[in-house]
This record gives structure tokens, C-alpha cells and sequence, in this order.
């Protein structure tokens, strides 16, 4: 074969290569926007942060509530929010677990809280932290020498207080229980009794009880307890519990976990909301928080949604907020909270329910499940193919829903309250807000002045440039010498 001929061929197989090398090359990705809902978790997972003070955050009536901070701590783990604010609070927590699990800082000894001792285990695995040696403490030994054994009869499994005297029935409640499974769980082998209380907790219809106990003592099941109240909040909680157990192979939990998602559709109202049991009784925040993230965990994405609109309504934002727009990010606790806040910003007295609605309700904003903080990457954002359509965020609603006013639980004594809910400011009675928050904008996919790009490297075609150039001028100068 003539060399002319040669060098013809190579080029076209050198550029034929080049070219496969392009098309068969796997598309490149790009980021694609986060769900609306993602965005909206993470901006108030950025506004909580800032409610941080060297690691924790204040209650009403102390510089450093540990239960809220606990709580902060464990939002700003499901978004990945504020790495620097993350560790300060894991530190704080871990150099105060005496001061949250027992009553050590009132002078009076040989207390242990069994409810604020399975937070903690639960929330040191959520931060990534080692529960067996946290702030010099090991949760999961702590944990598990509080659980009742056999000899408790139907109490078995149950989470319990330890003090040197006698104080009456024990105050742990689901919240508790939930709980210790999922510290347990996360932190090693689940003891099947501890599953199986909390599965007694359940009635027949599907929703939990928030005590285990009745008037006249422990009862042996939620069934066993006449007009036992099924509770929201509860039922979410122990859902995530005990899907986290099934994943550790716990008999019954699954089940019970299905069972206790279908109860949880039955009590979600129309416009998406939640409300919770007693004085929370009225659609809010923090309940529809918990259910949406439980829903969202058991798979029931349809019902997850709804509630996840329902809390970004919600939500301050810069074209919302009114007078409250430098506390963009933040979660009312209700409509009339958000109406209040628009028209004369966030008070000092009702900043601690802001705090405590924001921390549960961008749970199910999030929609992370309890069992997964720490262990599954934050939600940010999905990578897209280039040339396919990026998923369209939900539409932002149109208008607030209407919710109706709760007053919030006064609280429980001693330094465990285990289920965060506002604090005991009456809520002002004044319309639901009509203004919607703006729709989530995103920049073109290009970023670059909108034009559009394939994402594909140029450096493929200035090579084929520079073979096609290259064999033009070696057979011009082929061609030349022939000619001579």
C-alpha cells in the first residue's frame, strides 16, 4: 500500500477512534437543582445553626436547654448544615451529659434519666460520634443497664430511671422507648425486648400511646388500656423505631412499622397538616414534622409531600418574612406564629418556639428517617445526565394552609422532657397569612450566561482538529514530493 495511502487510512481510523471514544463515553453530569423541599430543610437547618451560642442552644429558662440542643444537633445532622456549628454542639453535648440525663447540677445524686440517657446514645451515633465513650461516658452500657429485665413481667424491655429512692411510676413514655431502640440499634446488637414493648405500645388500630402507663399503674399494652389516646407524634416516632429495628432483623417491627404508617395517612388532614395529642391537639409544625418524616420513611412519598408543602408554607423567607425577613429559614409553629412574626417580627419571648418548631419540622422537610441521620449522605442535590430534564421542583403553594391554634404544653418537670414541643406562650389568635413564599428559583444549567453547554471536554475535539489538520498537511507535502 502507498504510503500516502497509509497515512490516509491511519487518519481515518485514528479519527474514527476519536470519535467512538466520544460518543460511547458515558454522559457527563451535572448537578441538577435540590427538591424545593431539600432547599427549604437546609435554610432552616441555616437559620437553627445561628440560634447556636458557643454549642448550644438556650431555653426560656436557662442559658443551655440540652434537650433543644440535642434536638438542633440532630437537625443540623439530617442536612448536613454548618459542619463547624455541628461539632461545637457535639462537644458541648458530650461535656454535659450529667447535666441532661441526671439531677447532679440540683446537688441531688444517684439519678439517671432512662429517656435522656437513650437520647443520648441515640443522638452521639447520629453526629457520628462514639456512643461508648462520649464525654467519658458509654450510652449504649448506660442504656441497656436501664432496661427492665425479665423479672419486670409485662414492663420487660422497657426503658426506666434509676434513683436511690423510691419516686413513684416511671415517666418514660414512646418517645423514650423509640428512642432506645434506635440508640440500640445504631450502636450494636437490638435487644428483642426492647422492640417488643414498644411494639405493646401499639393498639389495634395502628397508632401508638405516649404512656405506657394508666391511672392506676403500668398497663400491659396500649389494648389492654381503655380509651388508651393514640398520639401523632408518638406513632411517628416509634415508626421510624421500628424501621430501623426491622433493619436490624427485630421480629414483628416491620409489620408493626406498616401498620403504624397506615394510622398516621388516617389522621392527616386534608390540607396536609398534622396535629398531635392534648394541648397539641391543633395542626402544627412539630407534629407534621415527625409524621412527614415517618411517612417519608415508611415510603409513602405522596402523603410525605403533602405535609412537606404544608411546612413550607410555613416558612420566613426574604419575600414573605415582613418584618421577619432577616429570620428567613425559620418554622412557625402555626399560621397564627407566622402572621405574627410577618407583621412584628420574631420576639424574644416566642424565639424559643421558632427554635423548637424549626428543629422537628424540617425533619420533614429533610425527610431523612431517624435511623439513617449520619449514616446515609445528607439530600443536596441529584446528578442529572447532560441533555435530560432536570426534575421539576414542586410548585410553592400559593398561600399558607389553615391551621388551627394549639396551645403549646407547658412542659415537663426535671431535665428530660424528651418530646420537644413550644413552650407554654399562648399563640395569637389572627389570621393565617395570604402571602406565598416566592418560588424557588435555579440558575441556568449552563452557568454561564444561559448558553447552553453539552458538558462534554473540548479536549476531544481539539484533538480531532489537530489529526485532521496534521494528515491534511502530511499528504500535501506526500503529494508535493510526488509531484517532483
Amino acid at each position: 500500500m502507498p504510503l500516502s495511502r497509509r497515512l490516509t487510512t491511519g487518519l481515518g481510523m485514528a479519527t474514527v477512534t476519536a470519535l467512538a471514544a466520544i460518543t460511547g463515553a458515558p454522559p457527563a453530569v451535572v448537578a441538577a437543582p435540590a427538591p424545593a423541599h431539600v432547599t427549604a430543610a437546609r435554610e432552616a437547618a441555616s437559620w437553627l445553626a445561628g440560634e447556636f451560642t458557643d454549642g448550644s442552644l438556650p431555653g426560656p429558662f436557662a442559658p443551655e436547654d440540652w434537650g433543644l440542643t440535642i434536638d438542633g444537633l440532630v437537625a443540623l445532622s439530617a442536612t448536613g448544615v454548618d459542619a463547624p456549628t455541628r461539632q461545637a454542639a457535639t462537644a458541648q453535648v458530650a461535656r454535659h451529659v450529667r447535666s441532661y440525663n441526671s439531677y447532679d447540677d440540683w446537688g441531688i445524686e444517684g439519678f439517671t434519666d432512662g429517656g435522656a440517657t437513650a437520647k443520648l446514645l441515640y443522638a452521639a451515633a447520629a453526629a457520628d460520634a462514639d456512643p461508648t465513650d462520649f464525654g467519658g461516658y458509654d450510652l449504649r452500657a448506660a442504656t441497656l443497664s436501664l432496661i427492665a429485665t425479665a423479672d419486670a413481667g409485662h414492663q420487660r424491655g422497657r426503658i426506666t430511671s434509676r434513683t436511690t429512692a423510691d419516686s413513684g411510676p416511671d415517666a418514660s413514655n414512646t418517645f423514650d422507648q423509640s428512642f432506645a431502640v434506635l440508640g440500640l440499634a445504631r450502636s450494636g446488637d437490638l435487644p428483642q425486648d426492647t422492640v417488643d414493648f414498644l411494639i405493646r405500645q401499639q393498639c389495634a388500630a395502628g397508632g401508638f400511646r405516649l404512656y405506657p402507663d394508666a391511672a392506676d399503674g403500668p398497663s400491659p399494652s396500649c389494648d389492654d388500656q381503655p380509651g388508651a389516646t393514640l398520639d401523632v407524634d408518638s406513632t411517628a416516632m416509634a415508626v421510624q423505631a421500628l424501621l430501623a429495628a426491622a433493619e436490624d432483623g427485630a421480629t414483628g417491627a416491620g409489620d408493626a412499622a406498616r401498620k403504624g404508617a397506615d394510622w398516621l395517612v388516617t389522621q392527616q388532614h386534608t390540607d396536609g397538616s398534622f396535629g398531635g395529642s392534648g394541648p397539641t391537639t391543633g395542626a402544627n409544625s412539630n407534629s407534621t414534622g415527625l409524621a412527614g418524616q415517618a411517612l417519608a420513611a415508611a415510603g409513602r412519598d405522596d402523603e410525605a409531600a403533602r405535609a412537606a408543602k404544608v411546612l413550607a408554607a410555613l416558612q420566613l423567607t426574604a419575600g414573605n418574612g415582613g418584618a421577619a425577613s432577616a429570620d428567613a429559614g425559620a418554622i412557625a409553629y402555626n399560621t397564627d406564629g407566622f402572621t405574627t412574626a410577618a407583621a412584628a417580627g420574631i420576639t424574644d419571648t416566642d424565639r424559643d418556639q421558632w427554635r423548637r418548631a424549626t428543629a422537628q419540622a424540617l425533619l420533614g422537610l429533610a425527610q431523612v428517617p431517624l435511623g439513617r441521620i449520619g449514616l446515609d449522605p445528607p439530600p443536596t442535590s441529584h446528578p442529572t445526565p447532560t441533555g435530560t430534564a432536570s426534575p421539576t421542583a414542586p410548585a410553592t403553594p400559593t398561600a399558607s394552609p389553615t391551621l388551627t391554634t394549639s396551645p403549646p404544653p407547658t412542659g415537663t418537670a426535671g431535665p428530660t422532657p424528651s418530646v420537644t414541643s413550644p413552650p407554654a406562650t399562648p399563640a395569637p389568635t389572627t389570621a393565617a397569612p395570604t402571602t406565598a413564599a416566592p418560588p424557588i428559583t435555579t440558575p441556568a444549567a449552563s452557568g454561564l450566561g444561559g448558553l447552553p453547554t453539552t458538558g462534554a471536554a473540548i479536549g476531544s475535539y481539539l484533538l480531532i482538529a489537530l489529526l485532521l489538520i496534521g494528515g491534511g498537511v502530511t499528504l500535501l507535502v506526500l503529494g508535493r514530493r510526488r509531484a517532483g
